[in-house]
């Protein structure tokens, strides 16, 4: 059965979207069978997995009021190699249609039910903000992958996400966890990012992940070519550093 992780972080700008298609690419690249779940009605994830969120027949707007399934909403991405259930600018008034629905924040569980057998791994990319749509990624998932930079205000709002999953677990799904925390955009060269990274190390232990995505130009300059950096430049230093960090996610799963 799928393992479901959302990539969040309430924190904005500090690479959920990068995290999600590359992850996502360098699952597929190891021979998983990936859906991303773009929850962020901004698209970025549906763009940056080179799916054109404008063309898109049934998006996960549809998928969240009940006017489509999870198999008919679905695309593959052919040049990202996994499948992705888009959105676009439609999942803005998801917000205000969901709050008169049944089980407005169990909308997206029941849904992915009917597929969740087609699927290795499931990653949820959520939007910044603690939202219905968050909620909805939230309670249908196995565990919470925070990318994170290095720096001291990214541990401000840590503090605040940690508690809202444990408001989540406690409340609405008993199965989430913090599975861990992805050092992103990381410059050793940079006396700060080591301290703070030491910090994280020694505050949470094994939460923290082994693997370290190094700030990439590379990385960077893939979405503007609609594809994630490891299919871009799978030779360049942030593509291989997402390779590195699918093999440990893979291997973290089974200890789950």
């Amino acid at each position: 059965m799928a393992r479901i992780f959302c990539i969040a972080n309430q924190k904005g700008g500090v690479g959920k979207t990068t995290t999600t298609v590359n992850l996502a690419a360098g699952l597929s690249r190891i021979g998983q069978r990936v859906l991303v779940v773009d929850l962020d009605p901004q698209g970025n994830a549906t763009m940056g997995s080179g799916v054109d969120k404008r063309s898109l027949k049934a998006t996960v707007y549809d998928v969240l009021i009940g006017g489509a399934g999870v198999r008919e909403a679905r695309v593959t991405s052919e040049k990202a190699g996994y499948d992705v259930l888009g959105a676009n600018r439609e999942l803005a008034g998801a917000e205000i249609e969901l709050v008169n629905l049944e089980q407005r924040d169990r909308r997206l569980k029941l849904a992915l039910a009917d597929a969740i057998g087609d699927y290795d791994f499931v990653l949820i990319d959520c939007p910044p903000s603690l939202s219905l749509l968050t909620l909805n990624g939230l309670n249908c998932a196995h565990g919470v992958i925070v990318p994170m930079q290095c720096e001291y205000f990214a541990l401000e709002g840590l503090s605040d996400l940690v508690n809202t999953i444990k408001q989540v677990h406690a409340n609405l799904n008993r199965d989430l966890q913090l599975i861990g925390l992805l050092r992103v955009m990381f410059d050793p060269r940079i006396t700060l990012q080591q301290q703070v990274s030491e910090q994280l190390k020694a505050h949470f232990g094994d939460k923290v992940f082994n693997s370290m995505i190094p700030r990439n130009v590379r990385l960077a300059e893939a979405p503007s070519y609609g594809l994630p950096g490891v299919v871009f430049d799978p030779a360049s230093r942030g593509a291989q550093a997402f390779v590195e960090f699918a093999q440990e996610m893979v291997e973290r799963v089974k200890t789950l």
